[in-house]
This record gives structure tokens, C-alpha cells and sequence, in this order.
């Protein structure tokens, strides 16, 4: 063999500690479980370059990758992948707060390492970004402004409902900094896709007018929350400020760009697969666990609050007898 490719899967053969199929040979292919979360269970922009990642980075070290679209370790695909040692090891994406294909995992000693995490793969690696404080950040980002009105677009209902980590995470990092600086918390679910932008701004702007913010962890609404504040008559900065956690390709292509806390995919999928790597190449050693805290990138969609018109108290004015 030749080439880089080549001589990764050299290197990973000749490793002990391989997982092998059921004839007892390894097959140098990672499973990749990663559910769909688009609204007609599609994958979203976003999803697709991880997977682009993962593949990727499975690449380099010689790997072929096998995705099963599971969000359930009964699904059947899941149940080949793993049961008839099809792969060496899996990748588990999109982790719920209880997640069954984490537990039987475990539980079957397969070697897996998880982009995400929850209470249960502490026993396994994982790389995560941390929603919690991102969105804590962006909050404090708006507070600083002298925004007080802040709101939250979250993920999907039915995503959040699901016990998706990143969904429930964002969302408790997002109350407890409004709670920290005194301020009245006002989360929303919002689909994957431009009509939910539209329509989580319409509830918005309903529910109070003198919303003059908001934290957005939904990149795929982003340009549909545009669309329904500009319909709304406010302008982005001037009236109204956007701040997210989003992948700077989301972020730099709305008008105007959103300051926003980087989602690095590349990275991640990179990181989670040299944790597979080690795991397969030292099945004993403690598993490792990295959080990424990216910095909010500054760009063009923040500014100083200004109040909207006729949301400020009118002035008391001391009544005058007056004799004429």
C-alpha cells in the first residue's frame, strides 16, 4: 500500500487491542450513530459536516466508516453493526440525557467514544462543547450591551423533549445567567428551519414588544429570525441584538453576521476520533474527556440596547396648582 491512507491502516493492523468481527479479524471501519434531527428526519447542514468530519479524520488513520441514522441501539442497524462486529469500534452522536445505545454499550463492553455526553459515558471518551457556559456567555455578551430584555431560541420541541444534551444544557446555562443578573428568563423551542425563525420572533415580540435581544443556539432558523425581525421594523443591530452559538459558515452568511460562539465540527470530529483511535489501540488505559470553550467571535449583529418606542415609563411630572 501506499500513500498516507495506506500507511495509517498499516500502523492500526499491526496495533494490538483491536476490536475483530466475528471471523476474529479487525475490520478498519469505525460505526458512525448519528439520528437525523432535521423537521422530515433529514440531516441538517450542520450534521452533514460532521459527518464529513468524522469521515475524514477516519481516513487518515485508515478507516472506513459505516453511519447508521439511530437514534436506539434496537434499531436493526445498530443491532448488525454491533452484533456482528461489522465495526471496530462506534462514534455516538446527538446523546440524549437518557440514552439507551450509551447503556447497552457499556454494557456489552463494545469501544465507543461519544461527541457529546451525558451522566453515563464517563466510562467512555467524549468530546463536548460546553452549551452551558456558551450560552451563559452570550447572555453576559447582552447584559454588558445594557440589553435587559433578553429572550432564547432553542432547538426543536421535539428534540428538546428527547433529552437531546446540547438542547437542555444551552437552555440551563441561559436561565441560570438571567437568574445570576436578575433578569426574567424567556426560552422557546423553535424548529430547524426558516418558517420556525419566522414564527419564534412572532411569539417573541407578542409575548413582550420590549424584547430587545436574544441568544440563538438554532443556526438553521437563523436566517428565518432575520426575516421575522425585519418584518417586525427592527434592524439588526440597531434595534435588535443577535448572539449564538453557531458555525462561523452559519454565522458570516446572514446580514449582518452573527456574533457568535464558534460550533467547530472539524475539530471535533478530529478530536473524537483520535479518542476511537486510542481506545482501540489501548482498550485499558482510562478513558479521556475534552470540552471545548470557544471565545464569542465579535461580529456585526450586537450593539448597545436601545429601548423600543414606548417601552420606557412615562415621566412623573408633580401636579401644579395653578390660579388664574
Amino acid at each position: 500500500m501506499g500513500g498516507e491512507g495506506g500507511a495509517a491502516r498499516d500502523a492500526a493492523t499491526a496495533v494490538s487491542g483491536e476490536e475483530p468481527d466475528a471471523s476474529g479479524k479487525a475490520t478498519h471501519t469505525l460505526g458512525l450513530l448519528y439520528p437525523p434531527a432535521g423537521r422530515d428526519r433529514d440531516y441538517t447542514s450542520m450534521q452533514l459536516s460532521f459527518i464529513g468530519g468524522v469521515a475524514e479524520a477516519a481516513t487518515a488513520y485508515g478507516y472506513d466508516l459505516l453511519l447508521a441514522p439511530s437514534s436506539t441501539y434496537d434499531d436493526p442497524s445498530v443491532r448488525r453493526m454491533v452484533g456482528e462486529r461489522r465495526v471496530d469500534g462506534v462514534i455516538v452522536m446527538e446523546v440524549r440525557r437518557e440514552d439507551d445505545r450509551i447503556e447497552r454499550l457499556t454494557e456489552a463492553d463494545f469501544p465507543f467514544v461519544a461527541i457529546g455526553r451525558n451522566h453515563r459515558t464517563e466510562r467512555a471518551g467524549w468530546v463536548d462543547l460546553d452549551f452551558a457556559g456558551l450560552a451563559a456567555g452570550c447572555v453576559r455578551h447582552l447584559a454588558d450591551l445594557g440589553h435587559r430584555r433578553i429572550a432564547f431560541v432553542n432547538r426543536s420541541e421535539q428534540l428538546f423533549n428527547s433529552g437531546y444534551g446540547f438542547a437542555r444544557l444551552g437552555h440551563e446555562g441561559y436561565t441560570g445567567a438571567m437568574e445570576e443578573l436578575d433578569l426574567a428568563p424567556h426560552a422557546y423551542l423553535c424548529g430547524d428551519d426558516l418558517l420556525s425563525g419566522e414564527d419564534v420572533v412572532e411569539r417573541i415580540l407578542r409575548d413582550d414588544p420590549a424584547t430587545t435581544s436574544l441568544v440563538t443556539l438554532n443556526e438553521a432558523a437563523l436566517e428565518g429570525v432575520y426575516r421575522g425581525l425585519t418584518r417586525h421594523g427592527r434592524s439588526v443591530p440597531r434595534d435588535f441584538s443577535v448572539v449564538g452559538v453557531a458555525a462561523s459558515p452559519w454565522a458570516e452568511q446572514v446580514n449582518p453576521p452573527l456574533t457568535a460562539a464558534e460550533i467547530p465540527a472539524k475539530e471535533m470530529t478530529r478530536i473524537a476520533v483520535d479518542l476511537m483511535v486510542e481506545r482501540l489501540r489501548s482498550p485499558g488505559s482510562p478513558p479521556r474527556h475534552v470540552l471545548l470553550k470557544p471565545l464569542i467571535t465579535l461580529r456585526a449583529s450586537t450593539g448597545p440596547c436601545r429601548p423600543t418606542p414606548g417601552s420606557e415609563p412615562e415621566n412623573e411630572f408633580p401636579d401644579f396648582d395653578i390660579d388664574f
